[in-house]
């Protein structure tokens, strides 16, 4: 049985086969990203699943070359051009509890990441027990270069890469493919895409929701996908090196030096992508990812709203509206930032972004329900 949104064309198609529940974004032109009936849909679905006794496991999968390429950025941006950041910052919101569902979720998921994932798309996946990649894989979190900075739980996950992988991830906007998501452990399992619709098979077969026997059913298989030769991941102990250092701008004077002795596409990148990249991004994006590694998935959800809540509200710094301006709507590739120094940025702006909105009666905090019943790696995160 297949069954779609309720007022949108099939944006989410779920359907049951046996005691599996398979959901699918259905955007493929917009590269599946996440309309605001799409996150109340994908909570509503989760919400209702988790009481079913009936669903033992959820597959979630995107249709066409995406997984989910993020949160639909314009549909947000046009809100808060119109005077509405709030709706929004409410989108973010639904998000972010969706997330924190997905995160301490009592029943196995499966996302399938065959094609891109980015932003909103990690979010819906990477809380998730099991996150197949594929040799489609494209990951990213680009929010730096949007003004923005990397949410939907990613001061968590991006905090738990090995060494300081994810500050690299996160500040420069890193492509990763599916080896390379593998290897870091933003993946669990690597499969060939032509073996996806088999696994499929088998996982609805299986008729478990143990996650040792589907570990062990999507491991039939996976593959162990070999680093190309230019992959950052070979550069770790470089990437250690620079991005363990305690400030953004010894970040990138430690790896300008590091371009003074070696050479390659790799170091201009990492050089490249933190110049143009909105300074202030930089420096909350740090702050967020230190800070992430000393919290739990919860605590990590409730600070990313209040830094979201300022970035749409426009009250510190309004580069979020620039950068998506620049880069996704008028496309020309030249966000004037504002500050446009990170010499500009005082401790006491960015401290703000972490505060709650105090000067506003009716905006509230996230609020995050803690279930009963949670297993064993869910409280962990807690």
């Amino acid at each position: 049985m297949i069954a779609s949104t309720n007022g949108q064309t099939d944006q989410v198609l779920v359907e049951d086969k046996s005691l599996v529940k398979i959901i699918t974004l259905n955007r493929p032109k917009q590269l599946n990203a996440l309309s605001a009936a799409m996150v109340s849909r994908l909570l509503e679905i989760f919400l209702a699943c988790a009481q079913d006794s009936s669903v033992k496991l959820i597959i979630l999968k995107g249709k066409g070359r995406a997984f989910c390429a993020g949160a639909d950025v314009a549909e947000i941006v046009r809100h808060i051009n119109e005077g509405y950041w709030k709706l929004g910052a409410n989108f973010s919101r639904i998000e972010l509890t969706m997330n924190y569902l997905m995160a301490t979720y009592s029943k196995p998921q499966v996302s399938i990441l065959n094609g891109i994932v980015m932003g909103g798309g990690a979010g819906a996946s990477i809380h998730g027990r099991f996150r197949i990649a594929t040799e489609n894989t494209l990951f990213a979190m680009p929010e730096t270069a949007l003004g923005l900075f990397p949410d939907v739980g990613a001061s968590y996950f991006l905090s738990r890469l090995p060494g300081f992988f994810g500050e690299y991830v996160g500040l420069t906007g890193a492509r990763l493919d599916g080896a390379e998501m593998l290897a870091c452990g933003l993946a669990t399992h690597f499969v060939q895409s032509e073996r996806l619709s088999m696994l499929e098979e088998a996982l609805v077969k299986a008729d478990s929701s143990d996650p040792s026997v589907i570990s062990s059913i999507i491991s039939d298989f996976s593959t162990i996908p070999n680093l190309k030769k230019n992959s950052a991941y070979h550069r770790l102990d470089i990437i250690n090196k620079c991005f363990s250092r305690r400030t953004v701008e010894e970040i990138i004077k430690s790896v300008e030096r590091e371009a003074c002795d070696r050479t390659g596409d790799w170091i201009l990148f990492t050089i490249n992508s933190l110049q143009k990249a909105s300074p202030m991004s930089l420096k909350i994006s740090l702050r967020s990812i230190r800070e992430g590694r000393l919290e739990g998935i919860g605590k990590c959800f409730f600070r990313e709203f209040r830094m979201l809540s300022h970035a749409m509200r426009g009250d510190i710094c309004k580069d979020f509206v620039e950068g998506c301006r620049a880069i996704l709507l008028d496309k020309d590739k030249n966000p004037k930032w504002e500050p446009a120094k990170i010499e500009s940025i005082s401790d006491e702006m960015v401290d703000r972004y972490f505060t709650k909105i105090d000067d506003d009666d009716e905006w509230e905090d996230l609020k995050l329900t803690v279930r009963s019943n949670l297993p064993a790696y869910a409280i962990a995160k807690l």
